[in-house]
């Protein structure tokens, strides 16, 4: 599968890019995708929730009242679960979310990602480029000139490009990412995935073997 380069003017260079059928092209595996969606949002989890339970509420020990003669049921002391001011029954404790995936599977899900894009044809590739200083305005015109503009966009850059990060970082429905950090939230939460030719490089060459060392 082809498509056109465009220029960071967003005029079509006269070239075209080749999109590897075993990168952007497979059958898609949903089951995978949401296993490496899950593991992605549980690393983003803190697991510090915390309630005291029985043994680390403050207040007495001593019985409410006495246990026989009364009529009503005995009672232990005030920090019991089913007491106001009470301890928590069963609370939530620190734990660690955190769960992974071998090579295999990160990479298939990030493969069948992209497939559902450029199935869609969502998938745009750009000449690499640099800016010398932040230009929001430029990032803007360059969207819009590609029929992209109000979209959730995800920018994929060769290499770090603090200037385009920056200039993007007040368009809230712009996401650019370094490609070697992105990954399958990234790409299924964009509406068009924007791919520089270096990026573009750097996925088939990363994703297109199943048994190649890079992640």
């Amino acid at each position: 599968m082809d498509v056109e380069i465009y220029q960071k003017d967003g005029v079509e260079s006269g070239e075209t890019a080749a999109l590897a059928p075993t990168v952007f092209d497979i059958e898609p595996n949903d089951h995978t995708i949401w296993l490496d969606v899950k593991r992605i949002q549980a690393h983003q989890r803190q697991g510090t929730s915390k309630t005291k339970e029985r043994s680390e509420v403050r207040g007495s020990g001593r019985k409410l009242y006495r246990q026989k003669g009364t009529g009503n049921a005995r009672v232990g002391d005030a920090q019991s679960p089913i007491r106001r001011g009470g301890g928590r029954a069963h609370g939530a404790r620190p734990r660690d979310y955190a769960h992974d995936l071998n090579k295999k599977e990160k990479r298939l899900a990030r493969r069948s990602a992209l497939s559902y894009k450029a199935d869609n044809d969502n998938v745009r590739v750009l000449e690499d480029f640099s800016l010398d200083r932040p230009d929001t305005r430029g990032l803007t015109d360059l969207f819009d000139l590609l029929g992209v503009d109000g979209q959730d966009l995800l920018l994929a850059t060769a290499e770090v490009e603090r200037e385009i990060y920056l200039s993007a970082q007040n368009l809230s429905d712009v996401n650019v990412q370094e490609v070697q950090s992105v990954n399958t939230v990234d790409i299924l939460d964009a509406d068009v995935v924007l791919l520089q030719e270096g990026a573009l490089d750097w996925l088939t060459n990363t994703l297109s073997t199943e048994e190649a060392v890079a992640a």
